[in-house]
């Protein structure tokens, strides 16, 4: 394979799905995202150890305009969504739309979640499924509470970016290091998405 480019970024993260992911700590009472948050957490898929650099970005109406800064060169972007209030999930197609108009990567891989799945449902996991499919999307569907299905949503969409080489593969910059390379030992073997 070869390097992902940088330090480029997953968005849209919901808190506590990212503290979950990131931190492995879930807190009823996360504070609201105010402007943008932003951590790293190292994993291995298929054998290739990816560094994710992840931005969780403000969901609300007053921080949109610092939102669209951070769609550039994204090579994945979670759209999360409460299966427990449904206007949450009326939202994502705003959201859907604002990243296809601010992404510069055309084939950015994007990724539908419906969390909090131990809460009583407002939106079906078929509503989910349909709104995916539409805007082809991969779906899944998540609790940050009991850590269900967080770290296979991470773990696909990194899968899926590492398979998309035009998201991370720019031959032409001399910056580029190949993951299989053979390179000297006091070399990380990280990529970056």
């Amino acid at each position: 394979k070869g390097t992902l480019q940088n330090t480029d970024t997953l968005y849209g993260l919901a808190k506590s799905l990212l503290c979950r992911f990131t931190d492995d700590t879930f807190n009823v009472d996360n504070a609201v995202t105010i402007g943008v948050d932003f951590k790293m957490r190292k994993i291995t898929v298929d054998n290739n150890n990816i560094k994710l650099a992840l931005w969780d970005t403000a969901g609300q109406e007053r921080f949109r305009t610092l939102t669209p800064n951070y769609y550039r060169d994204g090579q994945g972007a979670v759209l999360v969504y409460d299966v427990s209030n449904r206007d949450s999930f009326t939202c994502l197609e705003t959201w859907i739309n604002e990243l296809n108009r601010y992404s510069t990567k055309t084939n950015i891989i994007k990724m539908v979640v419906g969390n909090k799945i131990d809460m009583e449902r407002q939106v079906t996991r078929e509503e989910g499924i349909a709104f995916a499919r539409r805007h082809q999307t991969l779906f899944i569907e998540t609790s940050a509470k009991t850590k269900e299905g967080v770290y296979m949503a991470f773990e696909e969409l990194v899968r899926k970016i590492i398979n998309t080489p035009s998201l991370w593969e720019k031959l032409e910059d001399a910056n580029v290091v190949r993951c299989n390379d053979d390179h000297s030992a006091s070399e990380q073997n990280y990529c970056y998405c």
